[in-house]
């Protein structure tokens, strides 16, 4: 998607790569709201939706210790910044041209990325993934349209997905997945 902006002659800043404010402050806003939001998601929003409280697909991670470093890597390089370059920044600019800058049009932009980036964790997550990855979708979508800034959700996702490592790793997914439900 950069190697297209490039090309394109598309500003970074269309695709969301605008200097913050504080690059410290978006680094800790990204990092406290994704942690937060993936306890949120395990503790009350999945176990709602009956999803299943051990991650199948991930949870050969628990105690691996060899696995760690290419999960981090992949956590935050192909989530935290490929993800949200591609369903954030490209998907957003693409569609906003095809249906212009209104609200009616950011909403419509925001339910169709998420669509698309939950569709695209369905083959290695199946439902219970899609679901999360919907909601997740909607909520970083909604955070980029109302900020149109990229790297406070990349930090977010990036330590989203981290801290369901960690709860994988630690092997404590069914306590959190229990902490509010039994």
């Amino acid at each position: 998607m950069l190697v297209w902006a490039w090309r394109s002659h598309t500003p970074w800043r269309e695709i969301g790569y605008v200097r913050p404010k504080s690059w410290l402050g978006s680094l800790a806003a990204g990092i406290v709201f994704g942690c937060a939001f993936k306890l949120l998601m395990k503790a009350i929003v999945m176990p709602l939706l009956g999803a299943p409280v051990i991650n199948p697909a991930y949870h050969y991670l628990a105690g691996n210790r060899a696995a760690l470093p290419g999960m981090v890597f992949m956590m935050i390089v192909g989530a935290g910044f490929g993800e949200e370059t591609i369903f954030r920044g490209y998907l957003f600019e693409r569609l906003g041209k095809l249906f212009g800058a209104g609200a009616g049009a950011k909403v419509s932009i925001v339910l169709i990325t998420s669509a698309l980036f939950a569709q695209g964790h369905y083959s290695n997550l199946g439902l219970a993934g899609v679901e999360q990855a919907m909601i997740t979708g909607l909520v970083f979508g909604t955070i980029f349209a109302v900020t149109r800034q990229i790297w406070i959700v990349m930090c977010a996702h990036a330590a989203f997905d981290l801290t369901a490592i960690a709860i994988i790793y630690w092997n404590i997914e069914a306590d959190v997945a229990h902490l509010v439900f039994k």
